[in-house]
């Protein structure tokens, strides 16, 4: 795995020292002697994480934390204090100032490479979401609120997991007593893979010391668990633990806690877990929603032309079997917006739109095409089906006025022409079945409107529909 670390210490030997190491490891590394320079290096050289001393002069590790998650562009970079100190106050000071982990000086290599290791493989992951967040608001399809980390609460569904009730019942003490949060305990592997199944949980914390069952492997098995995979995950293991640890966190957990437990370093390791947490369900969230403005109109909620066509054209490439096409336009719509304004035609297309779900089958897509066209697909339909799936839309629209949102008055009747057009392959594209459908549709209207005709197989045949 390769990743850029920023090494940020006064010392010029401890700064070598772990430069040697992390290079050896074929990481590419960056350094910074003081506070400012690290957050100078962090916002040029683009660290994937930061290994940060406290004592330094001028500016401590715990400010220039502070500083570097005040930072919207910096926030998401993992920090790992490294430092002589060596207590529970000193590292919950840490985490609280942002830190996600708090390793002690000389910190043990197999500790050391394992965090990096994990924390790196977080902030690609959160680095992907951001990239796939910022394409879509380049689209301007973009729903949210940015990819950067927002202010959030560290509220979430907690299981605690571990036979022994005891110390279970401490940690869901703890958490309950400074957390906004929910806390269940299980006590075997099987209460807390059911508990997973039903609903999602925010964080696991899983004790190394199961009766009957090795904790690590529960914890690999959470991590492969559909409902799991992106749930924070913390191993609580013995003082002095490292190869526990070390393994722990490859096999997926975010972090870890030593017996016996500090109750403040427990609640902020927990905080710093379900804020992250947090923060990449919003990025997903958003890249959900995002996802849905690129291919659906916002006014109808149908699909959009591009989905439409991107559909058709797997649809033709895909099979064998006859598809079809129905493009709709509403008649005399223009008269419509002219006469009752832009808002009443507004009511028209979402009604008309809500209409068209229900008088197609399930097989077939619906998408608002531009204005007032509307494009139905129809895979595995021939032409007869096809001009029966259009006249059955012909008569839905036209079989009940359109009521008024806000109920003040409703247009009578509204009706629609179709051009139904069939690709039987192998021949053809989406362009020229959708020309075929469109020719169709121009002389339904040109012959009176509120009718359905069928494209031949030539470009210019229209056959008439009994």
């Amino acid at each position: 795995m390769s990743a850029r670390i920023l090494v940020v210490d006064d010392v010029p030997a401890n700064v070598k020292i772990l430069e040697a190491k992390l290079k050896a490891s074929y990481f590419t590394v960056l350094s910074a002697t003081n506070g400012y320079e690290a957050l100078e290096a962090a916002a040029s050289g683009s660290p994937d994480l930061i290994l940060l001393d406290i004592m330094m002069p001028e500016m401590d590790g715990f400010e220039c934390c502070r500083r570097l998650k005040a930072d919207p562009a910096l926030a998401h970079i993992p920090v790992v204090m490294v430092t002589a100190l060596d207590h529970a106050e000193a590292r919950v000071r840490g985490l609280e100032a942002g830190a996600d982990d708090f390793l002690t000086k000389p910190p043990n290599d197999l500790a050391l490479f394992a965090r990096v290791r994990s924390l790196v493989r977080v902030k690609m992951m959160i680095d992907e979401l951001r990239a796939r967040d910022d394409t879509f608001r380049d689209m301007d399809a973009h729903s949210g609120s940015g990819s950067a980390m927002p202010e959030l609460a560290p509220k979430g569904r907690v299981m605690v997991v571990d036979s022994l009730a005891s110390r279970a019942k401490m940690i869901e003490r703890v958490l309950t007593e400074q957390l906004p949060v929910e806390v269940t305990t299980a006590s075997t592997r099987e209460q807390a893979l059911d508990a997973a199944a039903k609903s999602e949980i925010d964080l696991f914390i899983v004790s190394n010391r199961i009766e009957n069952y090795d904790g690590l492997r529960l914890c690999s098995e959470l991590r492969a668990h559909p409902n799991a995979r992106h749930s924070a995950l913390v191993v609580v293991v013995e003082d002095g633990a490292f190869e526990t640890i070390a393994s722990a966190l490859d096999l997926g957990a975010n972090d870890y806690l030593m017996r016996p437990i500090d109750e403040n370093e427990l609640a902020a390791r927990a905080r710093t877990q379900l804020l992250r947490k947090n923060y990449a369900d919003c990025l997903r969230a958003d890249l959900d929603s995002s996802v849905k403005m690129a291919v659906t109109d916002g006014l109808t909620g149908l699909y959009n032309r591009r989905y439409a066509e991107q559909h058709l054209t797997r649809q033709l490439q895909n099979t064998t079997t006859p598809t079809s096409v129905a493009l709709l336009d509403l008649d005399h719509f223009k008269l419509i917006n002219d006469t009752y304004g832009h808002p009443v035609g507004d009511d028209v297309l979402r009604q008309v739109a809500d209409r068209m779900r229900e008088g197609v089958r399930s097989v077939d897509l619906v998408s608002r095409y531009g204005g007032e066209e509307f494009l139905v697909v129809m895979p595995g339909t021939d032409a007869d089906e096809a001009v029966q799936v259009a006249e059955r839309l012909r008569q839905t629209i036209s079989s009940a006025p359109i009521v008024r949102l806000d109920g003040s008055e409703s247009i009578p009747r509204v009706t629609a022409s179709l051009g139904v057009a069939t690709h039987t392959g192998p021949d053809g594209s989406v362009t020229e079945i959708i020309e075929r459908a469109d020719r169709a549709l121009y002389q339904a209207k040109h012959d009176g409107r509120n009718q359905v005709l069928q494209a031949g197989n030539t470009p210019t045949e229209i056959v008439e529909v009994a």
